[in-house]
């Protein structure tokens, strides 16, 4: 009963705000970022590949150690398997840490001596501490939803869309559940899901969405007409 009330509310617009402060680690070549990358804090692996789609980087790559190994070290092999780990279908941060040593471990098993990155070009590694915060939006209806897209900030469509996979259950974004669950919309709210996350920066999962959502807008506006 208590869920239900929860799902009957507005959407509401929440923005997601991140310092970055560094862990004084730093890795020259593939073997040192292996060997962080074993030892590292969680909440730097997070912020190396959970929260890669809020730095609105190349999106070639889908995190910063794909970005790096493609970029810096001319890797490219090696940043294509990076790439196609998602960290979103691990339950653990720990899951998602094994398998990066492991990717990496496989290929310096065929490339024992990798290339060393140019003075400036090392990977330093980070944390992020992330505010989450209401800013006073909220749609009661697919029109309101649809004004509210247009203009909210980026770090917003990051934390609904991106970030809400590793809260809501099944692993899907705030957008669609409420679309679904609220509005009753289940077909606009398979579209929502639809959008490979991987595929686009946060802009175009704002375009998108944004003209997905006008699409329904206009139906339903026909369909009132034609019944009045």
């Amino acid at each position: 009963m208590e869920e239900r009330e929860e799902l009957e509310r507005p959407f509401d617009f929440r923005q997601c705000v991140s310092i970055i402060r560094s862990t004084g680690e730093k890795a020259e070549d593939l073997k040192e970022l292996r060997e962080i990358i074993a030892r590292v804090s969680d909440d730097s692996i997070f912020h190396h590949t959970y929260q890669y789609f809020l730095k609105q980087h190349i999106l070639e790559y889908t995190n910063d150690f794909a970005h790096w190994a493609g970029e810096s070290l001319e890797e490219r092999a090696l940043a294509e398997q990076l790439s196609n780990i998602d960290p979103y279908s691990f339950e653990s941060i720990a899951d998602l840490r094994a398998v990066l040593v492991e990717v990496i471990d496989s290929y310096l098993e065929r490339f024992p001596e990798p290339r060393y990155a140019l003075p400036g070009d090392e990977f330093f590694f980070n944390e992020t501490v992330t505010f989450v915060f209401p800013i006073g939006v909220y749609a009661k209806n697919l029109a309101e939803f649809f004004l509210a897209m247009r203009f909210v900030d980026s770090g917003c469509i990051y934390y609904h869309f991106y970030e809400a996979r590793m809260r809501v259950p099944g692993g899907t974004d705030d957008f669609s559940r409420w679309v679904d669950e609220v509005l009753g919309k289940r077909e606009l709210a398979e579209k929502i899901r639809g959008i490979d996350p991987f595929m686009h920066n946060t802009e175009e999962i704002r375009t998108h969405i944004a003209g997905i959502v006008m699409e329904e807008v206009n139906r339903d506006m026909e369909k009132a007409g034609a019944l009045s």
